[in-house]
């Protein structure tokens, strides 16, 4: 769908500003496909963030404050997230041998399982919807960069 049928506006100052609501535009549709997948499994987009953050971490343990650094959307409470998968039993929360005031996580074996299911579908949507070439994505890719190589 071209951007101006989905936001109903034909009027934009420039090419900039035009490219500026295509990327909010497709970040939201993005985020909104994704939540979609993720609710089948039950999970909320920065829970699925903080599985994979320690996913890739595995078998180590990583600390509350680690976790938030690597969160895609760092506003995100993450002790409230951690609360909420460690009810699902899909994370472990222990103390920190090193520091005692530090809290460490870890994922579980089913936190693993429920990740990979998830995964796999939402992979399965990408590679049906997305279907620029590497040499695209690329350049996409450093374009992006450089937009936010300022610093706000």
């Amino acid at each position: 769908m071209k951007l101006e049928e989905a936001i109903k506006s034909t009027k934009f100052k420039s090419e900039v500003h035009k490219s500026i609501l295509h990327i909010l535009y497709t970040a939201w549709w993005l985020k909104t496909m994704n939540l979609k997948e993720l609710k089948k499994f039950g999970l909320t987009g920065e829970q699925y963030n903080v599985l994979r953050i320690l996913k890739g971490k595995h078998p180590e343990q990583m600390c509350v404050r680690d976790i938030a650094s690597r969160m895609i959307e760092k506003s995100s409470n993450v002790p409230r997230i951690i609360d909420r998968l460690e009810l699902k039993k899909w994370v472990l929360r222990n103390t920190s041998i090193v520091d005692k005031r530090e809290t460490v996580i870890t994922i579980t074996k089913e936190g693993m399982a429920i990740l990979e299911a998830c995964t796999q579908l939402m992979e399965k949507k990408y590679e049906d919807r997305f279907t620029i070439k590497e040499e695209e994505a690329l350049v996409l890719n450093a374009l992006l960069e450089r937009i936010r190589e300022i610093n706000l």
